[in-house]
């Protein structure tokens, strides 16, 4: 399993995110205010700092912090190249606003004003990514290390318990705790907002923001998150799009994982690159709309 193709192809909105995040977190390390970025009751509701919650959005406490949770961000770009870059940005507005309030609403609650409760850092973005990736993404792999089962899907969530291990459990464990449940509610649909976009123009902003991905040019984006899926009949896929040409070229073995790590049986996907002439994006968009029939 990995993310699809190297580098952030198709992947502009968590390009920019990243970015974002790196040059906050070097902002306030080089400024030694890493201690003055956490949560607390007093800062929210007695002293009114309201910059803490735009910051704790962005910036991680430390360096270590930093490294782990970027990678966990690039890592999860495979979610933007499912959905596409417009959805992808709901997606992530909707995750860092509702567990941001779910924290908020927290320390309202503990009504602790010396504590500070809440690491900062894209915490409820990253735990509310691990909801589609432990429900849609399949395990491609199997071993094991000293008779220990492990999947490839183990690494990553051994790297999440890193990340809280690195922020201590007390102040990490409330944000992780509040994306799942920004990550659930989304699955879960509610106020429809799997079905929100935001207008072309906002999402092909990050595009221009962002420094040029390396990598093959960017196609389409598609539109719904794909689960595991079974084979489907050629004629099926044939719906809606043309036949392949008759010397047609094999695809590629990077171009079937890239498939097959999205959740896509394997069969389905040579069919579909086959068809698509080789091209990811619109092997991707035949694959979904054959899983819609």
């Amino acid at each position: 399993m990995n993310g699809g193709p190297s580098g952030f192809t198709n992947a502009p909105v968590t390009r920019a995110f990243i970015i974002a995040s790196a040059l906050f977190t070097i902002f306030f390390g080089i400024q030694g205010r890493f201690n003055s970025l956490g949560l607390s009751y007093q800062d929210i509701f007695g002293k009114l700092r309201l910059w803490k919650l735009i910051m704790s959005v962005f910036a991680f406490s430390s360096t270590p912090e930093m490294m782990f949770g970027l990678y966990l961000l690039y890592y999860f770009r495979v979610f933007e190249r499912q959905i596409g870059s417009n959805k992808y940005s709901v997606f992530i507005v909707f995750s860092v606003l509702t567990s941001l309030l779910f924290e908020v609403i927290s320390l309202a609650l503990l009504r602790d004003p010396a504590a500070k409760l809440v690491t900062p850092g894209p915490y409820g973005l990253i735990f509310a990514s691990y909801v589609p990736f432990f429900l849609d993404i399949p395990v491609s792999t199997r071993i094991r290390v000293f008779g220990i089962p492990f999947s490839d899907k183990s690494f990553i969530y051994l790297a999440g318990l890193q990340q809280l291990v690195l922020s201590s459990w007390r102040r990490s464990l409330l944000p992780g705790m509040c994306g799942i449940l920004a990550g659930s509610l989304y699955r879960l649909n509610v106020f429809y907002i799997r079905k929100a976009k935001f207008p072309d123009f906002i999402s092909s902003f990050f595009s221009r923001f962002s420094l040029p991905s390396m990598g093959s040019p960017r196609g389409p984006s598609t539109r719904n998150v794909a689960g595991n899926v079974p084979s489907y009949p050629t004629h099926q896929m044939e719906r809606n799009y043309p036949a392949p040409v008759q010397y047609a070229v094999e695809p590629s073995e990077d171009s079937i994982t890239t498939l097959v790590s999205m959740g896509f049986d394997r069969n389905s996907a040579r069919q579909a690159l086959v068809q698509a002439r080789n091209d990811v994006n619109v092997a991707t968009n035949i694959l979904l709309e054959a899983q819609s029939h």
